[in-house]
C-alpha cells in the first residue's frame, strides 16, 4: 500500500506502535514523541507516517512542527520513497533526524541542501558505576516551584544543542514536572545542573536532557545528575536505560562512559536550508 498519513494519533498508534515497540531501544525517540503526542503535547500540523508491504507495517516517521522529521529504525529504501511522498505533498521540513543512515538518505533525496547537522550516538546503560571524584551535594525531584529555572534552562540545552526551538517550553516541562521526570543536582543549598528521565515504555527509559548551566561546568554535576537518574531508572526496574550523546562533545561522551553506558548506534539530526 505504500506510506499512510494522518493526524489522528490513534489511528496512526494502531498501524504503527506494536511495530515500534519490537526494538524499543533504538525507536526510543518515536516512542516517546508518541506519548507526548498522545498527551497533547503537540497538535498542530502533526505529520504521523506509516509504511506498510504486503499488509505488514514496516516502517514509520512522524514530524511535530517545529520540530524536523524524526525516522524510525526503517529501511534505507523507505526513507527515499518517504521523501519523494513528503516532496509531491509540498511538506515544509526543517530538518531529519534519526539513525545516521536513514537521515542521510533522506536528506539525499530532499529538494534542499543540508545546512548543517548534529552527530550523536545512542548509548545503554551496562553496569551503574559512581563518577570519580563524587562531587558534593544532593539530588531531589523537581517540583512545581522549579518551573521557572527548568524552562530556563530547557531553553539554553535547546539553544546549545542547535534545535529548533517551540515557542515556549513552559508546558513540556511542566509536564515532565508533573510525571516526576526530572530531576536536580543542588550544592550548598542551590540548584546546579538537572537532567530527564523519560517514564518507562516497555522496560526502556532515556536520561535527556542533561544541562549544567556555564557558571557550574567542570565540577563534575552533570555526571552527578545523570547517575541520580540512572539510579532511578534501575530501582523503578526498567530494564534499558538510554541516552544520546553529542559526537562533538568528547568530554561528555567521556563521563558517560566512565558511569557505565555503552554505545549502541549512531545517530544525526540534519537541518536544511
Amino acid at each position: 500500500m505504500g506510506w499512510m498519513f494522518t493526524s489522528d494519533v490513534e489511528v496512526y498508534a494502531g498501524a504503527a506502535e506494536a511495530w515500534l515497540l519490537r526494538d524499543p531501544v533504538r525507536n526510543t525517540a518515536p516512542l516517546t514523541v508518541l506519548r507526548g503526542i498522545r498527551a497533547g503535547l503537540w497538535g498542530d500540523d502533526v505529520l504521523l507516517a506509516w509504511l506498510e508491504r504486503d499488509g505488514e507495517t514496516v516502517a514509520a516517521a512522524s514530524q511535530t512542527p517545529p520540530h524536523p522529521l524524526l525516522l524510525a529504525d526503517v529501511p534505507v529504501d523507505a526513507v527515499r520513497e518517504l521523501a519523494t511522498w513528503l516532496i509531491e505533498a509540498e511538506r515544509a521540513l526543517p530538518g531529519v533526524s534519526g539513525p545516521r543512515a536513514q537521515a542521510e538518505a533522506f536528506a539525499g533525496a530532499w529538494w534542499r541542501p543540508e545546512a548543517g547537522r548534529r552527530s550523536e550516538r545512542l548509548h545503554r546503560l551496562g553496569a551503574l558505576v559512581p563518577p570519580r571524584p563524587f562531587p558534593e551535594g544532593t539530588s531531589r525531584t523537581a517540583v512545581a516551584d522549579d518551573l521557572r529555572q527548568l524552562v530556563g534552562w530547557s531553553t539554553e540545552f535547546q539553544a546549545e544543542a542547535g534545535g529548533v526551538l517551540p515557542v515556549d517550553l513552559t508546558s513540556l516541562v511542566a509536564s515532565r514536572i508533573s510525571r516526576e521526570e526530572l530531576v536536580l543536582w543542588e550544592a550548598d543549598g542551590r540548584p546546579v545542573a538537572f537532567a530527564g528521565l523519560s517514564s518507562p515504555i516497555a522496560g526502556m527509559s532515556r536520561v535527556g536532557p542533561v544541562y549544567t548551566p556555564p557558571e557550574s561546568r567542570r565540577r563534575g554535576y552533570g555526571a552527578a545528575v545523570t547517575h541520580a537518574v540512572t539510579a532511578r531508572a534501575l530501582a523503578g526496574g526498567v530494564t534499558d536505560v538510554l541516552l544520546f550523546t553529542d559526537l562533538s562533545n568528547p568530554t561528555s561522551n567521556s563521563i558517560y562512559r566512565k558511569i557505565g553506558y555503552l554505545p549502541v548506534a549512531d545517530y544525526a539530526a540534519i537541518r536544511f536550508t
